[in-house]
């Protein structure tokens, strides 16, 4: 079964399904029985729609013909061949829509189908009196279809699981959504102020993203995958490059409309990688699969004004093409001061070249695998390369050395770049980490875990918060630097231990012990809650303070407690608080009550061996000491009888 509606009036206890059959049925809601046998198509029926009073349906098929059907007598009025397999059919309100060119009240309708337009039928004549001027593309082609009568909006699928509303009475397009990205090949921060995302996925469409708003755009011209993007130094205009062996150039508007201002073709194999001028808005280059690089100079009248959108895309030509590598060129980076190109290939090496010229200047070896990404430093003469040997290196421009190697990724490190003024990298690898890597003392800070496929994307804002990563998985995330934020508050913690530092103590000078003891609780640092505990065990009525004060605390600050004693039993010198604590807690708190504790059962798994070893150990030792006490009993000498006295003897 297809699809399936119920009618309105004189069909509100009956259904009509479609079938894959081509047939349609009629069916009795109430008795299951099949009242009526539709046929008129000879392909699978796609849709069904019905007039507001119920008498009349409209079927379509891939058969690209469209039948009327009057539901009193279940017979076929009119049939209108469309010329398209349709997918989806919508009947129209009867009343005049002139900029649908619809001039009377009869019966029209609108269909979807394969050619990825809509338009606007008479169902009297059989004329298409409307076409959607909207040029059709691969992945283009509907597969639904839906009006909101009360809205007044038109909503149409794409094969591409995009949505598309529209304007009702005009087909304007209000707004697209994005339904999916499949695979996300690279992904860039637009605008002076990076209020948008440009995304190129497995797909010959590229997509515009607002941040605040999400609000998406669908950029149709390509005509096989975008492969790269990179963008001009005001954020304005964005390049792009794809599989169709061509390069094209967009300019956004203020009001973040974006169209296609220039195109240019010349590669003999797929452009994968394409780098923007980053001084003025004045030339690309672009690195192909064809072992070459191209540089394209941008039109005059492209920077001197502003292209009108419906205008034709002018034509770009390459001023100097040069043959750099032996295999695929992988990426392309010009430096900041427009002078020099490094490329990357997959014959493992780096290369440096002079600008406009492309002279040959140096080459880089030292990488066991090919190479993905390469990039220059925006403050010292250095430039990073990331290989699929899982290592990210830097290189000297003077001499060609091997600076630094970071070594932390398991698999391809695909994308790499600078941040934070040229101290830091952040890479990004097929293992589906994103790693940050401090260059002074080649170690890793940070690891970020939330891909789980390639990530092919990695872009950094111009403020250097903000990162932009985009995935096999489909994910486009968007990152914050929080690290002046951590910092704030860690300050904010080590100033505030140091506060209640000396407000305990103060507690314990004045013996204010309970509160000293919640105190020290709540600072969850067992060697203060046991430095509280001794002073509390140093003071003539030990026991009778150590009962008052442990009996008075919450359950949340006892359950802390015992937990507390497991630390401390473990070392024989800490054991005797350990143990008071839990005599106080064993001799006054009902079994009951101790079982209902949080972790109960671990921590006494945990002291228990310990306690049995004290308890053996203390045995041991009295043992002795009365062993000790027996021998010095039984060493005392007998008294001696009195010596005679001379005069007696």
């Amino acid at each position: 079964m297809l699809c399936g509606t119920t009618g309105h009036t004189t069909f509100e206890a009956h259904q009509a399904l479609c079938t894959a059959d081509s047939a349609i049925r009629v069916w009795s809601l109430e008795t299951r029985l099949c009242l009526a046998l539709l046929t008129s198509h000879y392909s699978a029926v796609t849709s069904l729609a019905f007039s507001a009073d119920g008498h009349t349906m409209l079927s379509s098929g891939r058969d690209k013909i469209c039948t009327v059907w009057d539901l009193r007598s279940c017979q076929a009025t009119r049939t209108v061949p469309v010329f398209e397999s349709v997918e989806a059919v919508v009947l129209l309100p009867e009343e005049p829509v002139p900029a649908l060119g619809v001039k009377n009240s009869g019966l029209h309708f609108l269909t979807a189908g394969d050619q990825g337009i809509l338009r606007v039928w008479e169902a009297t004549s059989g004329q298409c009196v409307y076409t959607q001027p909207q040029p059709p593309g691969p992945g283009r082609e509907l597969t639904h279809c839906s009006l909101a009568r009360g809205a007044g909006l038109l909503l149409s699928v794409t094969a591409d699981h995009n949505l598309l509303l529209y304007e009702a009475r005009s087909l304007q397009l209000r707004k697209q959504f994005a339904g999916y990205n499949e695979e996300v090949l690279d992904v860039r921060f637009l605008g002076p102020k990076d209020s948008h995302v440009v995304v190129a996925s497995n797909s010959p469409c590229l997509k515009v993203f607002e941040l605040q708003t999400l609000a998406c755009q669908i950029l149709h011209g390509h005509t096989d995958t975008v492969l790269a993007l990179d963008v001009f130094r005001k954020g304005w205009l964005f390049a792009s490059c794809a599989k169709d062996q061509s390069v094209r150039i967009w300019r956004m508007n203020k009001a973040g409309q974006v169209d296609c201002v220039a195109q240019g073709s010349g590669h003999t194999h797929s452009v994968g990688t394409i780098s923007c001028s980053r001084l003025k808005d004045s030339f690309l280059v672009t690195g192909s699969q064809d072992c070459t690089v191209k540089l394209w100079p941008l039109p005059e009248a492209l920077l001197s004004q502003s292209t009108d959108a419906g205008g034709s895309p002018a034509l770009l030509q390459a001023q100097t093409t040069q043959r750099c590598h032996d295999k695929d060129i992988n990426s392309v980076a010009i430096s900041p001061n427009d002078k020099l190109l490094a490329t990357g290939s997959q014959d493992r090496t780096a290369k440096l070249w002079s600008l406009p010229q492309c002279r040959l200047l140096g080459v880089f070896s030292g990488h066991r695998r090919g190479l993905w990404c390469v990039q220059f430093s925006p403050m010292d003469q250095v430039l990073a390369t990331a290989s699929a040997d899982g290592t990210v290196k830097l290189w000297a421009l003077q001499d060609f050395s091997c600076l630094k190697t970071f070594e932390g990724h398991d698999a391809s490190v695909l994308k790499v770049a600078f941040v934070n003024r040229g101290t830091q990298l952040l890479s990004s690898g097929s293992d589906g980490l994103v790693k940050l890597w401090t260059i002074k003392n080649n170690e890793c800070v940070r690891t970020l875990d939330a891909h789980e496929d390639k990530v092919w994307g990695l872009h950094c804002s111009r403020l250097d918060d903000h990162a932009l990563t985009g995935g096999g998985d489909s994910r486009v995330i968007l990152w914050k630097d929080v690290t002046e934020a951590e910092q704030a508050e860690e300050q904010a913690k080590r100033e505030e231990q140091l506060v209640k530092q000396q407000e305990l103590d103060n507690l314990l000078h004045e013996r204010r012990y309970l509160r000293a003891l919640g105190l020290a609780i709540s600072l969850d640092r067992p060697h203060t809650v046991l430095t509280v505990i001794q002073a509390i065990r140093r003071d003539p009525e030990a026991c009778e303070k150590l009962e008052a004060t442990v009996l008075r605390l919450r359950r949340d600050q006892k359950e802390a407690l015992l937990r507390f004693c497991v630390t401390w039993n473990t070392n024989s010198r800490h054991c005797h608080e350990a143990q008071a604590v839990l005599g106080v807690l064993l001799r006054h708190e009902a079994p009951e009550e101790l079982l209902a504790y949080e972790g109960v059962r671990a921590v006494l798994e945990a002291l228990l061996p310990y306690t049995e070893r004290h308890f053996q150990r203390l045995s041991r030792t009295l043992q002795a000491a009365t062993f000790l006490d027996f021998l010095w009993h039984h060493m005392k000498l007998p008294s001696l009888p009195a010596a005679p006295r001379p005069s007696e003897t």
